[in-house]
């Protein structure tokens, strides 16, 4: 038995749109709500949220039964973090603040068994292999994985080439309030000037035959961003939407009436 078809992979691969929604709440059940409502993919954020091991296995298991592919942030791309999550049954990471083409490939080594990589041995343990009950997954495993890294700094667009000419690396992802950021534009990511900026990225991106993606938050930029040419799109923040919702009944009780 071979390891399970990430279906989500062969649709970047095939530039197809696929739309989606961050959890930050890092609760097993708000995930399990958020798996009804028919999103492509779910992001479990580590990075920004306060999720640990225990919350993001929690989320992978509720998310696994629905139709909404899991895909996990990590807050930092290191090998022993990486390992631990996809044995706890992630096939698919995003990795923050990738600036170089040897960070690139030491992600794909991280993410694939020896000899492609340096993937640790541990799967009869594992909730990705079912726990030894898909027979043929260490032979098959690699060809599942999926890596989105994270482009976010003037030193990542340098090197977006170098990057898209790694083997292994599936999609690039454009974090558009740090690049802001780092380009001197704090807060200021949604300005016309920017969108000409993050455009270009994805045209380039797209054009490498890689797949783009970013987070848009509201439908200027959703349509921005597929014109351009980026796929995997972030289209919702699980704590922005609970927030928003809660403050604007708050102000108006009779809303719902």
């Amino acid at each position: 038995m071979p390891a399970p078809i990430n279906k989500f992979k062969q649709k970047l691969t095939n530039h197809q749109n696929q739309f989606g929604c961050w959890l930050g709440l890092a609760d097993g059940y708000v995930a399990e709500v958020a798996a009804t409502a028919g999103f492509d993919w779910l992001l479990i954020d580590a990075e920004h949220a306060p999720n640990d091991l225990p919350t993001i296995v929690e989320q992978l298991q509720v998310i696994s039964s629905s139709q909404s592919h899991p895909v996990v942030r990590l807050p930092i791309g290191e090998t022993h973090t990486i390992k631990q999550v996809l044995d706890a049954g992630a096939q698919t990471l995003l990795i923050p603040m990738v600036e170089s083409a040897e960070q690139a490939r030491d992600l794909v080594k991280a993410m694939r068994y020896p000899p492609a990589g340096v993937r640790g041995v541990g799967s009869a343990l594992a909730r990705s292999s079912k726990f030894n009950a898909i027979t043929d997954y260490l032979t098959t495993a690699d060809d599942q994985m999926c890596l989105i890294t994270q482009i976010e700094t003037r030193a990542g667009v340098e090197a977006l080439d170098d990057i898209l000419a790694v083997e292994g690396v599936d999609c690039v992802f454009i974090g558009p309030s740090d690049l802001a950021a780092d380009m001197g534009m704090l807060g200021k990511n949604d300005t016309p000037e920017f969108h000409e900026t993050l455009n270009d990225l994805y045209k380039r991106i797209r054009a490498s035959g890689k797949a783009a993606g970013t987070l848009a938050l509201n439908k200027h930029s959703v349509a921005s961003a597929l014109d351009s040419g980026a796929s995997f799109i972030g289209v919702g923040i699980d704590v922005l939407l609970y927030a928003n919702a809660m403050r604007d009944l708050a102000a108006d009780p009779t809303m719902n009436g």
